[in-house]
């Protein structure tokens, strides 16, 4: 299949928003960043459809899972987003697999197309075809990275002693052809964002490089970067309940406690982010 063909047509306006969280690294904050992006827009009112693409581990299912059940359990009305998990083809010939996948993709987007406002997928922490199917098809791409080098690495090559930008590195390369096939595909454009997740009070000095090699890569490769979500034991906590910190209020904290004045503090980061996102969906509800 030629890298160029559109996985579906998406010249209509009325076509749902696709937020795609990507990134070839795990470990990332991909799942966690996505449900609390899906949460925030329900509670928005708008419809949400989620696709999750690395079906051997549905981290982003299984947080949807566990908040059905919680909802059950607790006899509560938290909003519920309408889930695809897509897995990859079994087929051994790879133009097949590639054409199984496709149209796979494509059925899962079809039938949430007329249900909901935006679609949000999680892509595997790897480069697979499905994975890069989804970068061609974001309106907003977004790349969750923890600050620190290692990270960075996926994204720029950086000169050891002058931290200079030497270069784009693999998932740069990879998203600034997914642009190009975009481009060529239906003349859309993806909105990149980097997500600097974990950054931490300390180590000032290497926040700053880190800083100064991602406005560096901003000019260079056409994305932008904005703070994401600190690092905080309260992000592990919810997955199990499916909770996100936009529901703690409603749920009563974390086993009746409350909110505390952290959980208060971390809400706020994640409505930031959401704000940062600048989704034009949002936009239009506010105009």
């Amino acid at each position: 299949m030629p890298d160029s063909e559109p996985a579906y047509d998406q010249s209509t306006s009325k076509r749902p928003h696709m937020i795609v969280l990507g990134n070839e690294k795990g470990g990332s904050g991909k799942s966690t960043t996505a449900m609390h992006i899906v949460v925030a827009l329900l509670r928005e009112g708008f419809r949400v459809g989620t696709i999750d693409l690395d079906a051997r581990q549905k981290s982003l299912t299984r947080y949807i899972e566990n908040r059905r059940s919680y909802n059950t359990e607790k006899k509560l009305q938290l909003p519920m987003p309408v889930e695809k998990v897509v897995p990859r083809s079994a087929l051994r010939v790879s133009d097949d697999a590639e054409l199984d996948e496709k149209n796979r993709f494509e059925a899962a987007y079809l039938e949430l197309m007329t249900e909901v406002d935006a679609i949000v997928v999680d892509c595997p922490g790897s480069d697979t075809f499905l994975s890069r199917l989804a970068h061609t098809a974001a309106d907003t791409l977004v790349t969750p990275v923890n600050d620190s080098f290692v990270d960075l690495d996926l994204l720029a090559r950086v000169n050891a002693d002058t931290h200079e930008v030497e270069g784009p590195s693999l998932y740069a390369e990879m998203v600034w052809k997914a642009r190009q096939r975009r481009a060529m595909a239906d003349g859309g454009k993806i909105d990149w964002v980097v997500l600097r997740n974990r950054v931490g009070s300390l180590h000032a000095k290497n926040k700053e490089r880190v800083e100064a090699v991602l406005n560096n890569l901003s000019k260079r490769v056409g994305m932008r970067h904005i703070p994401g979500l600190g690092e905080r034991v309260i992000y592990r906590e919810l997955f199990l309940r499916g909770l996100t910190l936009m529901d703690l209020k409603e749920a009563g904290g974390l086993d009746g406690k409350g909110m505390s004045l952290s959980n208060v503090a971390a809400r706020q980061e994640v409505r930031r982010l959401v704000d940062s996102l600048a989704l034009p969906l949002r936009q239009k509800e506010t105009a």
